[in-house]
């Protein structure tokens, strides 16, 4: 009698150690410093709670000297994170470094990153210091660092473009010093792969002690080589790259952190390196990260956009039917992309809603839940399709509400060639509905003005943003506002079929956020 005898499945290959590559996102410090990007204290908590999640091996929390709000949320981010690095930026000064040590001080790993310009260019435009004047700040910063943590980094500022012996030389002094991360930025975007690869490959061969450190990457995007240089320099020997959710950063932005973590997954066969980065989690972050800046992602961007599994053409469309991977080169679930998303309507009961919610990575407490699916019924009942951008545009908003003082009831609008234009507005305001008559140059200042006549203020309009969910003439609006007023930078969002409604709601979230930092200072100020 043959029996067949039964063979376990052959175990994946163990992973070498050496071959892991450090996920330092600085989308909270570098990503912030792009033009219009600043968050809010909670803003950035919020932010630092998903990367943290994600697997993100360092947050580079903030900038601690640059002001009390940056030192803040460092400080919270610090006791918020369970996994993750939290690391302070320094420059090469002790008063920076000194309150990059407190900021961190509550981290269960914190980091001190500290940095200084060593090309010819920032030495003598920048900085007007010799060779050195920058030698003697590297060893004494770093030494200052390594005073206050065990985990310092250091950055050589537009490593690139510095002369190589004068490189080494202080990327030397610096791990003498006692750095345990060595940082080579580039800092303008300036090299090729090619140049890159080489530069670390130098640094190894030239430097000692390179081998006994790690060895990290920072390079910008200003020739669309960022992503390309940073895995360069991995495939040099570098096992740390800083890069920012969606490449978000300073002029064209860093490296993007989805790209090069997926490019890492999908090329194993000639980069056999790995990340503890949770990809499905990327989609999430990306579209946290888009909202809080206030900067939409491209249709067309790399893993994240919302063309990135989208097939148009006949032949692309035929092939992915009959093998997804004859287009695509990784599957939308592993970066947390739904693979449907035209499932939803008027129809749908609460179980499918809620099983929805989940698949989009929601999971909200039963009011949130029970707020999220009324607004779904009326809107399904107003548009004839609903989709996943639908719905989480809907659920974000709600989410953003909940607990605010103010909200719209009601919105009426006179509009067209002839003027001036009429907004009659309804709000509840701390429980009391309240109505009123405004006027403005079109609708949306007409609505405006009618919510500044309930609710007086002096805050200036930085930003008014609007943008279609979906496709379509029934598409939801998505509004995004940023008010600024002495010194307090708060943004709101609201979505809506009726792009005027959508602004009212956008406008009063920001307000309703405007009027709890007023609280909180009015609460921080010294009795006299």
């Amino acid at each position: 009698m043959n029996e067949t005898a039964s063979v376990a499945p052959a175990a994946a290959p163990a992973k070498n150690p050496k071959d892991r590559v450090l996920i330092f996102d600085t989308t909270l410090r570098d990503g912030e410093q792009c033009p219009g990007a600043t968050m809010t204290f909670e803003e950035k908590l919020q932010v630092a709670e998903v990367l943290d999640e994600m697997g993100v091996d360092i947050i580079e929390a903030g900038f601690p000297i640059a002001s009390d709000g940056d030192f803040e949320a460092v400080s919270e981010i610090a006791k918020l994170c369970k996994t993750s690095v939290v690391c302070g930026l320094a420059r090469a000064s002790f008063g920076d470094i000194d309150r990059a040590a407190d900021a961190i001080r509550h981290a269960k790993r914190g980091r001190i990153h500290t940095f200084i310009g060593t090309s010819p260019l920032h030495r003598q435009y920048q900085l007007n210091l010799t060779e050195e004047q920058v030698f003697e700040r590297v060893v004494a910063s770093v030494t200052r660092a390594r005073n206050a943590t065990d985990d310092v980094e250091w950055s050589a500022m537009d490593a690139t473009r510095t002369e190589h012996d004068y490189l080494c030389r202080v990327v030397e002094a610096a791990i003498k010093a006692g750095a345990t991360t060595i940082n080579v930025p580039d800092t303008v975007g300036y090299a090729t792969p090619e140049e890159y690869y080489d530069l670390i490959k130098m640094l190894l061969n030239r430097v000692p002690g390179m081998d006994r450190i790690v060895i990290s990457t920072h390079c910008h995007d200003d020739l669309g080589l960022a992503v390309a240089n940073s895995l360069a320099g991995v495939r040099a020997g570098a096992r740390q790259i800083e890069c920012t959710i969606n490449g978000l950063g300073e002029r064209a932005g860093n490296a993007a952190l989805e790209e090069v973590v997926m490019a890492i997954k999908t090329r194993g066969d000639i980069m056999p390196f790995h990340t503890a980065v949770k990809s499905p989690m990327l989609l999430q972050a990306s579209k946290l990260v888009s909202a809080v800046t206030n900067f939409p992602v491209q249709y067309n961007k790399a893993i994240v956009g919302r063309n990135a599994f989208a097939h148009e053409s006949g032949i692309h469309q035929d092939g992915v039917m009959k093998h997804s991977e004859t287009y695509e080169i990784m599957t939308p679930e592993s970066v947390g992309v739904a693979k449907n998303s035209l499932v939803m309507g008027k129809h749908s009961g609460r179980a499918a809603f809620r099983a929805k919610l989940k698949d989009l990575g929601y999971e909200p407490g039963e009011n949130a839940f029970e707020d999220a699916f009324t607004r779904f019924k009326a809107l399904a009942d107003r548009k004839k399709h609903v989709y996943d951008e639908d719905i989480e545009a809907l659920v974000d908003e709600g989410l953003a509400h909940l607990g605010s003082r103010m909200t719209v009831k009601e919105l009426y609008v006179v509009a067209g060639t002839r003027g001036p234009q009429t907004a009659t507005l309804t709000m509840e305001i701390d429980g009391v509905l309240k109505t009123v008559e405004a006027t403005g140059n079109g609708p949306v200042d007409a609505t405006f003005n009618a919510i500044r006549q309930l609710v007086p203020h002096d805050a200036v309009l930085e930003l008014y943003q609007v943008h279609a969910v979906t496709e379509g003439t029934d598409a939801q609006a998505e509004v995004s506002v940023r008010l600024a007023e002495k010194g307090r930078v708060v943004t709101g969002r609201g979505a809506d079929t009726d792009t005027l409604v959508s602004s009212a709601r956008a406008y009063v979230a920001a307000l309703d956020k405007l009027m709890v930092k007023r609280q909180k200072t009015a609460h921080a100020q010294p009795a006299v």
